[in-house]
Parts: structure tokens; C-alpha cells; sequence
């Protein structure tokens, strides 16, 4: 949240490349305690994925889970809207990967494919940019339109409650009296990602006709204590990344998550 020169933008295109021309993805998951979001999502795709499945990967940034899983073996198709980000991922994938990149609109590209074409889609770039409900609404369904029907979805959002908590601790001691966000309601204002509460995120999805099976606290309160995490001894980090994967699931711990992981079949 700390980026605000998006704020007014009309075109969803125009808005998203302003706010990456000056955020980078590149190292947005080389942290210790940044990476625990990329572990635990990785954890939850390797246990529906079968030899042979095919991926999709909306929103692919500069392609962390594409070439993870194109270097094991799968064919993946990322899709991502930032040119210079597909360009990154075309520059870092081998001859040996069956990894097609298209730099474009994920909604655009969604309705290229056919049904049923992907057995494991992830969403994980555009319901953080998606600002019309009616696009959201219109993204998942599409989802899950080209997902097979033994197939996983998995659907990331950015938590607006524990937004509130990291913003005003780490970044903006000045927020709770200054910040974007409804002093009434605490709705944190669309500015320059989306945010949703995990009831919202919830709902929006059962809206769009999928079956939630999990509900998961993919990184915690890793950004909130990103300093103690990056300075763990070995052995502490293996053991609190254990732990991590032991609370992510609970009820009770969705809230105190900046990201959230919600795994979904037709």
C-alpha cells in the first residue's frame, strides 16, 4: 500500500503498469519470511497436481510458480498483464520447458480458452487488481469455466484486515488518523491493490459458482514480522515455517493473514 500514484487511473492496464513500473516483483518473494506465502502455496498445489495435469497461471508476475512448475515436468500457460513481466518470464524458461507466455489481459484471456482446458488454475494476480465486483465475478467464473471437472482452483486475495495492522505498524505510523480506508467500517480503499475481507473473499466466490474446500492463511503474519523472521537461525526458520503450516488452516488465523489462499472445485 505504500504506492499511491495509481490512485485515480481509469484504465485497469494503465493503473496496474504505473503501479509495477515502480514495485518490484522480482523480489517480492526472496525474503525468508516472504517466502513463507510462496512455500505454503506450493504446499497446497503439489497435493492436487498429477503427472500430466496442465496449469494455468493467471496473473503469472515475473513467473515465480510458472517456471517452478514448468521445470518439473508440467505444461503451464502463464498469462500476465505487465510487459516487462512476461518478458521476464520469457527471458528465464528453457528449451526443455512447456511453457507458453502470453502478456495480456487475464479476462481477454480467459475467454480464448476453451472449456475444461486446465486442470490447475491459478489465480493469484488478478483479484488483487480487479476493481469493478462485476470483474471479479466475471474472472472467477471464467475460471471456472476452463477448469476440468476434477480439477483445482486456487484463488489469492489481499487481506483488508490485516492490512490495516502492517500498514500502521511497519509502514504508516500515521495511518490509523490519515490512511485510506473508512474510518467507519475499516473497508481499506482500493488503492493500489484490491482488498478483500475473507468474508468477502468467501462470498464472492461462492457467488460465482465454485465449491470452496479450503480456506488458508498462506503467509501469516510474515510481513508483520518480517525483521525477527529474516533473522531466525536455520534450524528456527525450518521449524517456524512447521509451524506456520500447522496454524495456516484454522478458522481462527484466516484474519491474521496479509494474504489469503482459497482452493476451490466446480
Amino acid at each position: 500500500m505504500r504506492n499511491s500514484r495509481t490512485h485515480g487511473m481509469e484504465d485497469d492496464f494503465s493503473r496496474i503498469s504505473a503501479l509495477y513500473d515502480t514495485f518490484d516483483e522480482s523480489t517480492r518473494l526472496e525474503s525468508r519470511a516472504a517466502r513463507i506465502e510462496f512455500v505454503t502455496s506450493v504446499k497446497y498445489i503439489e497435493a492436487a497436481l498429477k503427472p500430466g495435469m496442465r496449469i494455468l497461471d493467471l496473473g503469472a508476475g515475473t513467473g515465480r510458480y510458472s517456471l517452478y512448475f514448468a521445470e518439473k515436468g508440467y505444461e503451464v500457460v502463464a498469462v500476465e498483464l505487465v510487459k516487462k513481466h512476461a518478458q521476464a518470464i520469457e527471458d528465464a524458461r528453457t528449451a526443455k520447458m512447456k511453457l507458453q507466455v502470453i502478456q495480456g489481459n487475464a479476462l481477454d484471456a480467459l475467454k480464448s480458452f476453451a472449456a475444461g482446458s486446465f486442470d490447475i488454475i491459478l489465480c493469484f494476480g488478478p483479484l488483487y487488481h480487479l476493481e469493478k465486483v462485476t470483474d471479479q465475478l466475471t474472472c472467477v467464473k471464467e475460471v471456472r469455466r476452463v477448469c476440468t471437472s476434477q480439477g483445482r482452483m486456487f484463488f489469492a486475495f489481499i487481506n483488508n484486515d490485516m492490512v490495516i495492522t502492517t500498514e500502521t505498524m511497519l509502514y504508516n505510523p500515521t495511518f490509523m488518523e490519515a490512511g485510506r480506508y473508512n474510518k467507519d467500517t475499516f473497508k481499506v480503499y482500493n488503492v493500489p491493490f484490491v482488498f478483500h475481507t475473507v468474508s468477502g473473499a468467501r462470498e464472492l466466490l461462492i457467488q460465482s459458482g465454485v465449491t470452496i474446500e479450503k480456506e488458508v492463511a498462506s503467509d501469516g503474519m510474515s510481513e508483520l514480522l518480517r525483521d525477527k523472521i529474516n533473522q531466525l537461525s536455520d534450524e528456527a526458520y525450518e521449524q517456524w515455517v512447521r509451524y506456520h503450516l500447522y496454524l495456516c488452516e484454522k478458522p481462527e488465523f484466516l484474519g491474521a493473514s496479509n494474504h489469503l489462499l482459497f482452493i476451490a472445485k466446480k
